[in-house]
């Protein structure tokens, strides 16, 4: 059984299989409806293959948030890589650094109900996102 708090390394194409696992099994361990836990593992796997591919590697970690009444389950992927420089364009449907969809941000904003993107040119990216039950 998946705990409430954790963390996994997602450093080469494997580990995005785990991740997509690991949250799968803490959303149907915490309730989450089926379409919410396809939103939820669809958008985690989207940031956690754009952490091997764009960062160079990172990391998974989830907890289960409380605000009120509310609990949610939150996920967040950083990295170390180079960084997003121009967050806007990052965060519009059809553009990519790559030779992507240039859906993995912008899709998965719309996949979760929180969505908090953190990056710098030079130092990192971390996104954090909530899909509450």
């Amino acid at each position: 059984m998946i705990a409430e708090n954790g963390s996994l390394p997602i450093r080469i194409e494997q580990d995005v299989v785990l991740a997509r696992q690991a949250v799968r099994q803490l959303a149907v361990r915490f309730g989450l409806r089926l379409v919410d836990q396809t939103k939820l593992v669809t958008a985690a796997s989207e940031l956690a293959r754009n952490a091997v591919i764009y960062g160079g590697g990172g990391d998974m970690h989830w907890h289960i948030v409380e605000r009120g009444v509310r609990r949610g389950i939150q996920l967040q992927f950083a990295d170390q890589g180079p960084g997003i420089p121009d967050q806007v364009k990052a965060l519009t449907d059809g553009w990519s650094s790559g030779s992507g969809m240039g859906l993995g941000l912008s899709g998965s904003r719309r996949l979760v109900d929180d969505f908090d993107l953190d990056t710098a040119a030079g130092q990192g990216t971390r996104v954090t996102i909530t899909k509450w039950i």
